[in-house]
């Protein structure tokens, strides 16, 4: 009898010790995250008023809205990215009226597959472009119009190579690349503009070599700085006009719904305009972020270029 109540307990043991080992691993598998989200929607307000006031000076007031969101999907050698970027500001400043300070749609997307350590093959593709019509003047409604949506636009497609080590630094390399600038206003149809070869010409296809990189570092709490970059050159015409372009985000977070943000941003493109541009905003307003959890690749018990 005793050795029937031994074997017994002993039995019951190894079935609860089962039980609860497949239990742990339903809930380690459940907690991994295939699909993340990490999105920033922000609406920055700037506002000055002036009554007698001997310094002068003129009534105004601005916005700026965005919204910045990467969605991710990594499962084993798979890695797809997709970010979004829409920005839109106005300024009202009295006996001037209403001009737009930011206008920016980035819509990206790049799909890889690992083929060694922190390096995938790649394919992908872009969109980048503006909401609304642009002016010379400082944006003057009344001036000249020098670009409108989808004019230009520029869309990217290529294949090449990603190294990814972590979600800080991506480095995307494209030998085979199309560059497809759109111009679909009639009023920006002319030879010139945007690289366009005839007048009443609508597009411009490029075949070339693209490089991109976004590196983002913490530089103390709450203080992060974002930075992207670009080169592109044609195969077919003048391979030495390079298309380059440099863009930096600091954010300073305040709290949970305030924080400040601070970009630059730095553009040559020869069939644009023959001299540099740049472009810097400042803006402290409300902020949110939403996410929907530990990206996969950010968890320490599945990234796979760990030495277990």
């Amino acid at each position: 009898m005793k050795k029937f109540l031994l074997i017994l307990s002993f039995s019951i043991g190894i079935y609860a010790n089962a039980q609860e080992e497949v239990k742990n691993d339903s809930v380690k598998i459940d907690t991994i995250r295939y699909w993340s989200v990490l999105g920033k929607n922000t609406l920055m307000i700037n506002q000055a008023a002036f009554s007698n006031w001997v310094g002068g000076g003129a009534n105004n007031i601005g916005w700026l809205a965005g919204a910045n969101y990467n969605i991710t999907y990594e499962k084993d050698k798979d890695l797809w990215e997709n970010i979004i970027i829409l920005n839109y500001g106005q300024n009202n400043t009295q006996g001037i009226g209403t001009r737009k300070t930011q206008d920016v749609l980035n819509v990206s997307t790049n799909y890889g597959r690992q083929f060694s350590k922190s390096w995938y093959l790649s394919g992908g593709a872009s969109l980048l472009t503006q909401f609304a019509a642009g002016y010379e003047d400082g944006n003057n409604p009344g001036a000249k119009k020098i670009s409108n949506f989808m004019a230009p636009g520029y869309l990217n497609f290529g294949l090449g190579i990603t190294y990814r080590p972590n979600d800080d630094l991506t480095v995307t390399l494209r030998p085979a690349n199309a560059r497809w600038t759109l111009v679909l206003d009639p009023d920006l149809q002319f030879a010139g503009s945007y690289g366009l070869k005839q007048d009443g010409d609508s597009s411009l296809l490029q075949f070339g070599f693209l490089g991109t990189a976004l590196y983002k570092v913490k530089l103390m709490q709450d203080i992060y700085l974002t930075n992207t970059a670009s080169v592109f050159s044609n195969y077919l015409d003048h391979p030495d006009r390079l298309v380059l372009a440099y863009g930096a985000l600091l954010n300073m977070k305040v709290n949970k719904f305030i924080s400040t943000n601070i970009t630059l941003d730095v553009l040559y493109d020869h069939n644009q305009i023959q001299k540099t541009q740049l472009k810097q905003t400042l803006g402290v307003g409300f902020a949110y972020t939403l996410s929907n959890g530990v990206k996969r690749s950010e968890r320490k018990d599945s990234q796979w270029w760990i030495k277990k």
